[in-house]
């Protein structure tokens, strides 16, 4: 690998985009992950803006709120197309060898945000109405 870092901010962009709508998704995904790079890995914020941006989007647009089935599919799908935007940046950056080796932990990104954001997602959407009534 070549020096990313490794966060669970996945699992704030699923939750986000699972429960709320597209322009949430995508506003969760893309600023909040840009902030996080500019802190500690600059090189990344424009491109995190985007693939995160269209992380969250996609999986907002995917997902239908009632089918944890289609959650999943928004998952996969969204987390695709931040494995591969990552990776042609990290080709682009660092060539075919380095960009090769950033896919696992990009994947174990995905797969953490999903197990631990989908499962939040379903609460929050069961109980949002009520806690918002209150």
């Amino acid at each position: 690998p070549m020096g990313g870092y490794f966060n669970v901010g996945d699992v704030m962009i699923f939750v986000a985009a699972l429960t709320f709508n597209p322009l949430i998704g995508g506003v969760a995904g893309g600023l909040g992950s840009a902030i996080a790079d500019i802190i500690g890995f600059p090189v990344f914020a424009l491109p995190t803006l985007v693939i995160k941006g269209l992380e969250g989007l996609l999986a907002s647009l995917i997902t239908n709120k009632k089918n944890v089935y289609r959650d999943v599919l928004a998952v996969v799908a969204a987390g695709t197309e931040m494995v591969i935007g990552y990776f042609l940046v990290e080709l682009y950056l660092w060539g075919l060898g380095g960009a090769l080796g950033e896919i696992p932990a990009n994947i174990a990104q995905i797969a953490i945000g999903g197990l631990i954001g989908i499962p939040i997602a379903l609460v929050l959407r069961r109980r949002l109405p009520e806690i918002l009534r209150d």
